[in-house]
């Protein structure tokens, strides 16, 4: 077997609107339409969200939220990614800093979104 690539990731939340909203204005992420859970586009891939209480068919042994860590790779200049978050008043919980990525050495951050998920924001 030879896996080439992510297609989709499945978060389990508290609030879906308020995720699609998180994801949608902070990263923007176009909300997706007809698919079979909400989320939104994230590149190539998506990223689904469901709640406690609803779960699909074939769902994880421990479905709860903030339980999640996942990087995601901006295209803007660090600085900029800054700017964006502190005018969305999203607290940076670990300043820009080297790190080690997929493809080698990136700048990221850290932040958290709205139900505690841990989200990396790198820039290669």
């Amino acid at each position: 077997m030879n896996i080439r690539e992510i297609d989709h990731i499945t978060l389990t939340v508290s609030d879906i609107a308020r995720s699609e909203r998180f994801y949608h204005e902070v990263f923007d992420m176009p909300i997706l339409i007809d698919a079979p859970f909400a989320g939104v586009r994230a590149g190539k891939q998506r990223i689904y969200f469901v709640t406690p209480d609803q779960q699909p068919q074939f769902a994880p042994a421990q479905a709860t939220t903030g339980s999640i860590a996942l990087s995601v790779v901006a295209k803007n200049p660090m600085e900029e990614i800054v700017n964006h978050l502190k005018s969305y008043f999203i607290e940076i919980i670990d300043d820009p800093k080297t790190r080690q990525g997929t493809h080698g050495d990136v700048q990221s951050l850290l932040i958290k979104d709205p139900d505690g998920n841990l989200i990396e924001i790198a820039n290669y």
